[in-house]
Formats: structure tokens, C-alpha cells, sequence
């Protein structure tokens, strides 16, 4: 009996010990298995927080809001996100309906949430957009609120398959960014004017403080259309949003944000669809993007700027995302100072002979800043007017954009894709000769179309494997 006592007790001695060996063998493969980035990718998805409200409704049409698109309900709006987060937070609905108002600014613990016959028109008139601190271009600044705006917020959320309306054309906002195809003529003041853009860009090298950036009124700078500044754990679901002003859904030092199933349609100058910058864990998935801009522009300060913020955007993942017109499907940069890593693009559908390029990265040596580890798969590409890729250290808008810092641009990695036209060229690639861009590798491609196979300047270790243009197999 005693024998069989400690044979017994051997023997779970001995599964212990199996076990502990198990767990740490396991511990060890995990180790290996998250040396894959696509691995780092699911980690930071299973990771991240999610939104959650109490059970609780406040109707705008209980605080006096009037569905006519006429009657100004900003003030309706103010007090039921107000009265919603004073009492621990909910939902604010927003019925069927036209609802015109101004600014909207959002509290914690709040979903504004829209049905799905509801519309928020906004105002058109600039004194409904108080000054707040807010950015442009990369450069921070005091200036019109975003329509929907939200600072230093935790949970917080603008849901519902309702639709956000800029009400932005060529003859109201549009018309500020100096484009003729937007209705500026000359005479007609704009952003370009000496005092105004060119202004805050070089308050931003002299490191004038922030709140000494007032512009606004007789500025000419465009409001983003929605910007979650300093905010924590963000959804935003299923919204339609059409004629924006300016860049669209921009969350700012904001980390843990989920975009998913919204649709974007702005053609206006600057209309980007979704600029994350200085933020990190964010997802994109399930979105329509259709834009006058880039669709998704992952963004990280602008020169001295974003020097002196030194947050880098990464963790920003891309999934299952549609894109039709816009200068780039998914785009790194060029506001990219304080740099970006850890990008991840799966699973995405690019189509339009109006969409530039399927991924661009832009900087320059005003910009600076290092451009690192970026993953690409799964992509379904029709017609693209210049490239699959592109990415540039020469990127060149409003003058000369050089300077004395030069960026760092490496690991790239595209695979399993397949591309009927992709315009000039499969790749364009043109870094510095002190700093070549380095790593690329395209990996089971298929171009069926491409006037060049590539261009390439100053870049170093580029690997095509199994990958073919104009049904050619590709050797370098």
C-alpha cells in the first residue's frame, strides 16, 4: 500500500514536471511564432479595449432639436451629450431625420448614435466652429473646431448607419484650399495666401507655442470633419459620411481606436479619408473609401512639429477596406516627421482609374523621420493610374521641400496580390544615395499590365519572388 502510495506520488511529481517543461516549451514556440508580424498583428487586435455604454438613451428631440435641415440645434445637441455624460454616459440618439447644427463636441462615456434615416447637416457658416486646439496639415494650432470634435475622452464612440453631412462644395469650404476645380478664382482669398498657411508653418519652425497659433477667422484653414484629440479607446461604426470641408476621420494622439464599416464619400480638395497621426492601435476594417484625397493617409507631424511631438503612428491596421478614387489607397505620409511602424494591410479590394497608386509612401528631407515594417496582403487591385507601389524621399508639394533631414525608409513587404493594370510602373522607389530605401520584397505578385516592370533609385536589397509583370517572371 505505502508502495503504491509513492509510486503514485512519483508519478505526479513526474506530470508536473512535464507540465512545467510543456508550458515552457510552449512559451518558446510562442516566442517563435510571434517573430511572424502578421502574429504581432493578432496580438494587438486581441489586445485592444472595446467601447462599452450604459443602457441609457438621450433623444436630441427631448433637448428641443428640431429634424426640419433648417432650425440650428446645436444647442440640442450640447445638452443631451452634456445631461447623457453627467449621468454616467449612454447613448445619444440621433432620429430620422435632418438635423442642421454646428460644431459637435463629444464627452466621455457617450455614443452618438445615428439611425438609419437620420442626417446631420452642418453648418456652413464658419462662427458656428469655435477655436479650439486642433491641427492642419500636420501642424498644431488653434483653430475652427472640427465638426465633431472630442479632447482628452475616453470611451467614446459615433455609431449608427445614419449619415454626416459636410455640405462642403465649391462654393462654401472648398473653394478656401485655392483650387480653381474648387471654385477659387483670383481675388478670392484662400489658404495660400502669404498670411495664412505659410504663416502657421513657420510658427511651427520658430517653436512658437501652440496657443499662440490662434488663426480662424479671416485664416482661410479648413476644419477637419471628425478628430479625436488625446482620446482613449474609440469606436466609430457603420456612418456614412459625404462632403467634408477637409481631412475626415482624423484621430490625433489617440490610441485604441476601431473604425469599422464606414463609408466615405468626399471628393473635395484635401479629403482624405481616415489620417491617423501620432496614434497608435488603431484598426480600419470593413470601410468604403471614395475621396479627393488619399483614402487612408497614416500621418505622424509635420517637420519641427513633429519633432517636437516625437510620437510615432504604429500598430495601424488596414482590413477588408474598399478603395475607389484617391490619390493613394493606403499612403504613409507625407506629414510623417515623428515616423510610423508596424503597418499592416490585408485583405483590401483597390479599383478605380482614378486612384493613383495601391500603396504610397511620401517623405522628404524636410520631413524626416523612419518609415519601418510595413506589411502588405492580400490585396485585390484593379486599375491604378501610376503604380502598385510607391515610395519616394522626394515628395514635393507647396515649393521646395528640402532639407537637412534625411528620412529612413525600410522593411516593405508585399504579398500574394494580383494587379490587372498598375499604369506606369509595378514599382517606383527613389531614395537618397547617404540613405537608400531598403528591404523591399514583393512575394507571389502577379501585374498583368505595367508600361515599366520598375524604377529604382538608391535602393538597396529589393527581392521578387515568385512574382510576375506583363507575364514575365521578375529576376533582380
Amino acid at each position: 500500500m505505502i508502495i503504491n502510495r509513492i509510486i503514485a506520488y512519483k508519478s505526479i511529481v513526474f506530470a508536473s514536471i512535464m507540465v512545467v517543461l510543456t508550458i515552457s516549451c510552449a512559451k518558446k514556440v510562442t516566442a517563435v511564432s510571434e517573430s511572424d508580424p502578421w502574429k504581432n498583428m493578432e496580438l494587438t487586435i486581441k489586445s485592444l479595449p472595446e467601447t462599452k455604454f450604459q443602457n441609457k438613451t438621450y433623444n436630441i428631440n427631448d433637448f428641443g432639436a428640431v429634424a426640419d435641415g433648417k432650425t440650428l440645434n446645436t444647442s440640442a445637441f450640447e445638452k443631451a451629450i452634456k445631461t447623457c455624460a453627467e449621468n454616467g454616459g449612454g447613448k445619444v440618439l440621433v432620429p430620422n431625420g435632418k438635423y442642421l447644427t454646428g460644431a459637435i463636441h463629444l464627452e466621455s462615456n457617450v455614443n452618438l448614435h445615428l439611425e438609419d434615416h437620420a442626417e446631420i447637416l452642418f453648418s456652413l457658416n464658419p462662427k458656428d466652429y469655435p477655436i479650439v486646439h486642433t491641427s492642419w496639415e500636420g501642424t498644431e494650432v488653434m483653430n475652427y473646431s472640427p465638426l465633431i470634435y472630442a479632447k482628452n475622452k475616453t470611451n467614446v464612440a459615433i455609431t449608427g448607419k445614419g449619415t454626416l453631412n459636410g455640405q462642403a462644395d465649391s462654393t462654401n469650404w472648398w473653394i478656401w484650399s485655392g483650387g480653381k476645380g474648387y471654385g477659387w478664382k483670383k481675388g478670392i482669398p484662400s489658404q495660400n495666401d502669404p498670411a495664412n498657411r505659410e504663416v502657421l508653418v513657420d510658427m511651427a519652425e520658430k517653436n512658437i507655442p501652440v496657443s499662440e497659433r490662434i488663426f480662424g477667422e479671416g485664416r482661410y484653414l479648413r476644419p477637419n470633419f471628425i478628430e479625436f484629440f488625446e482620446c482613449n479607446t474609440v469606436l466609430v461604426k457603420d456612418i456614412t459620411v459625404i462632403n467634408s470641408p477637409f481631412w475626415i476621420l482624423h484621430p490625433i494622439k489617440t490610441n485604441n481606436i476601431i473604425i469599422d464599416g464606414v463609408t466615405i464619400n468626399s471628393h473635395g480638395p484635401n479629403n482624405d479619408g481616415c489620417d491617423p497621426e501620432y496614434s497608435q492601435n488603431v484598426i480600419i476594417k470593413n470601410c468604403t473609401f471614395n475621396t479627393g484625397d488619399d483614402c487612408i493617409a497614416i500621418k505622424a507631424g509635420r517637420d519641427a512639429d513633429g519633432r517636437r511631438v516625437a510620437i510615432p503612428s504604429k500598430n495601424i491596421i488596414v482590413q477588408n477596406c474598399k478603395m475607389i478614387d484617391g490619390h493613394g489607397g493606403v499612403v504613409i505620409g507625407s506629414e510623417i516627421s515623428a515616423g510610423v511602424n508596424n503597418v499592416f494591410v490585408e485583405n483590401c479590394v483597390m479599383d478605380s482609374p482614378n486612384l493613383d497608386r495601391a500603396i504610397r509612401i511620401k517623405t522628404n528631407s524636410k520631413r524626416g523621420g523612419v518609415i519601418e515594417n510595413i506589411f502588405v496582403r492580400n490585396l485585390e487591385v484593379g486599375t491604378v493610374k501610376e503604380c502598385v507601389l510607391l515610395v519616394t524621399m522626394f515628395y514635393n508639394v507647396y515649393g521646395s521641400q528640402t532639407g537637412n533631414f534625411i528620412p529612413t525608409v525600410r522593411n516593405i513587404n508585399l504579398e500574394n496580390i494580383t494587379v490587372e493594370n498598375s499604369g506606369k510602373f509595378g514599382v517606383l522607389a527613389e531614395g537618397y544615395p547617404e540613405s537608400p530605401i531598403e528591404n523591399i520584397t514583393l512575394k507571389n505578385v502577379k501585374i498583368e499590365k505595367a508600361d515599366s516592370v520598375y524604377s529604382l533609385k538608391n535602393v538597396k536589397n529589393i527581392n521578387f519572388i515568385n512574382t510576375y509583370i506583363n507575364g514575365k517572371k521578375v529576376n533582380k
